[in-house]
């Protein structure tokens, strides 16, 4: 009776799956944390602006925005200042919008 080795087959299946799970699963698992992670940073610079418009007058502008980020750096958020300014910004016209039912014409 002759016997087949299979060992080969198996490896070349488990080395095509590894191919798969490194190019498409672990992609896609980073993405969604991303995602994840950029939406509660969102979530905490409109808290933030929020307790600026509440702490500072409109003059105090740079004050607000150092409240901001200062406000993010202390729940571990170190990005690049335009990401910051572009969270900012948005947060303040949300914000903006809300109470004074302003929207930006388009």
């Amino acid at each position: 009776m002759n016997t087949i080795d299979i060992t080969p087959i198996v490896q070349a299946v488990v080395a095509l799956l590894a191919a798969v799970i490194s190019a498409f699963l672990v992609p896609w698992i980073k993405r969604k944390a991303s995602a994840a992670q950029l939406e509660q940073m969102e979530a905490w610079t409109r808290i933030a602006v929020a307790a600026a418009e509440q702490l500072y007058t409109s003059l105090d502008g740079e004050k607000k925005k150092v409240y901001v980020l200062d406000f993010l750096a202390g729940k571990g958020y170190h990005v690049s200042s335009a990401e910051v300014e572009n969270a900012i910004e948005a947060a303040v016209l949300e914000l903006h919008d809300q109470l004074y039912g302003t929207e930006k014409q388009r």
